[in-house]
């Protein structure tokens, strides 16, 4: 987030590494987890819904295809918009919070649900959603992307549950799910961004996410786009990893070994015949 919306004429920070360095040099490791209680507060409800929603929908569908993985997890994904918009606005203005151009600002905020409700007494639902529209751009089609690669990667690898190996196996499929799904739609990522920090100055930039794009681009370039994607693939990888793999052992465990003798590719582990 930091590095996506910091000010390009005086940048604060020169990469990832550069970034990571100085917010614990400046602020101590407690800097690095600045907005957490959002994310822990949305995450639980987030992934329930997502994989809820895509399995009854895949279920739905009525056939385990790959345009079905696709539709499914984009479904889930502009659902979950609904509770993740919110909780990114709050992380974004946490993290920002007495950074860069906002550091002789007063800490308005205390934690991320004192964010949240501050914004909803100042500016309606209007507020605490926004960015919802460039939330919705980039969630639709990166979580049909992540689960449809999710889906190949593990019916490439072979998945069994028997497999010594299985766990590996779904942690790697998990983690490549992550990064391709980011790859999908970054570049609205970091419009979502700018958007959702818009205004936390006292000055608003951008009139809509088309404005926000032209002016990013007119000042920085195309290479605006890719802002922060190097620290979004390492924290991607391993963060979906566990995800996937979490949910598909759960689920395997849940199965007796009779109705489940194999791993089957995505979340919902038996095939919707079998369900």
């Amino acid at each position: 987030v930091r590095l996506q919306v910091q000010n390009v004429e005086k940048p604060l920070y020169r990469g990832t590494f550069h970034c990571f360095q100085s917010i614990i040099k400046q602020e101590s490791a407690f800097g690095l987890y600045k907005g957490i209680g959002s994310p822990m507060m949305g995450l639980t409800f987030i992934n329930a819904l997502v994989f809820g929603v895509q399995g009854n929908t895949l279920r739905a569908l009525g056939k385990d295809t790959p345009l079905n993985q696709f539709l499914a997890g984009s479904a889930a994904g502009a659902i979950q918009c609904v509770i993740c918009c919110p909780m990114e606005l709050a992380k974004t203005r946490m993290q920002l919070q007495g950074t860069g151009e906002y550091k002789l600002k007063t800490k308005n905020y205390k934690n991320s649900l004192d964010c949240l409700i501050k914004i909803y007494q100042k500016e309606g639902l209007r507020g605490i959603n926004r960015g919802m529209v460039s939330t919705f751009i980039r969630e639709t089609p990166s979580f049909g992307f992540y689960f449809l690669t999710y889906d190949c990667m593990t019916r490439y690898l072979g998945c069994e549950a028997e497999d010594s190996y299985v766990i590996p196996k779904l942690l790697f499929s998990g983690g490549m799910s992550g990064i391709v799904s980011w790859l999908s739609t970054y570049p609205m990522d970091v419009i979502k961004s700018r958007l959702q920090a818009d205004g936390v100055g006292g000055v608003t930039q951008y009139s809509g996410i088309l404005d926000c794009v032209r002016k990013s681009y007119h000042e920085e370039g195309w290479r605006v786009f890719t802002r922060g994607l190097t620290s979004t693939l390492l924290r991607a990888f391993p963060v979906n990893a566990a995800t996937f793999a979490t949910v598909t052992v759960f689920l395997m465990y849940m199965k007796s070994e009779d109705s489940l003798p194999e791993c089957e590719p995505g979340p919902v582990i038996p095939q919707p015949s079998s369900l």
